[in-house]
């Protein structure tokens, strides 16, 4: 899969051998070319998809009985009335098995915008799941410019939350508007 995840290779496609208990529930991908998906991210620019040869049969239920991922955030954004996405370019290889869970389930596709994720050195996404640093709180002017800086914003130095905002804004908007394809 080009999120790095291994293709799905059919393993359990035909059946469980006798005395196998079904561990998670997975939605079979026919592989046929009505299968390829595109779609324009509002950053990212068009992408494409083919679920059989890129991620294969992907799970609706997960062995532990939780639902997936994939099933959940359709249905949520569906019963929200959600239009529009706006997530980290990390999950951006999910968006085609979403789509095609909408067509499966008659469900509107909103459109999606995936933004660049904060990465340390390594390229790993900062975030609780990665186990990074909380931001300091305490000081929500202090941790912003520290922000701006990490993000290659150059501002000038703002007295306020309101100033620094109306900076920020302009300049993540210019630096958007020349790095979208």
């Amino acid at each position: 899969a080009s999120d790095g995840a291994a293709v799905y290779p059919g393993t359990c496609r035909k059946g469980l051998a006798p005395g196998r208990t079904a561990r998670a529930w997975r939605l079979r991908v026919p592989d046929v070319p009505a299968d390829v998906f595109s779609f324009n991210d509002a950053w990212c620019g068009n992408r494409t998809q083919h679920l059989a040869a890129e991620v294969g049969d992907f799970v609706l239920k997960r062995a532990d009985g939780f639902w997936a991922y994939q099933l959940a955030v359709v249905v949520d954004d569906a019963e929200q009335g959600v239009t529009d996405v706006v997530r980290g370019c990390d999950l951006i290889d999910s968006t085609a098995r979403q789509i095609y869970l909408q067509g499966l389930l008659g469900l509107p596709t909103p459109n999606y915008l995936h933004v660049p994720v904060v990465t340390n050195e390594l390229g790993e996404k900062l975030s609780k799941q990665t186990g990074a640093r909380e931001i300091d709180s305490t000081d929500p002017l202090a941790a912003l410019k520290q922000a701006a800086v990490f993000l290659g914003l150059n501002l000038a130095p703002a007295q306020d939350l309101a100033g620094f905002w109306s900076q920020a804004i302009a300049a993540w908007a210019k630096r958007r508007a020349t790095s979208i394809p």
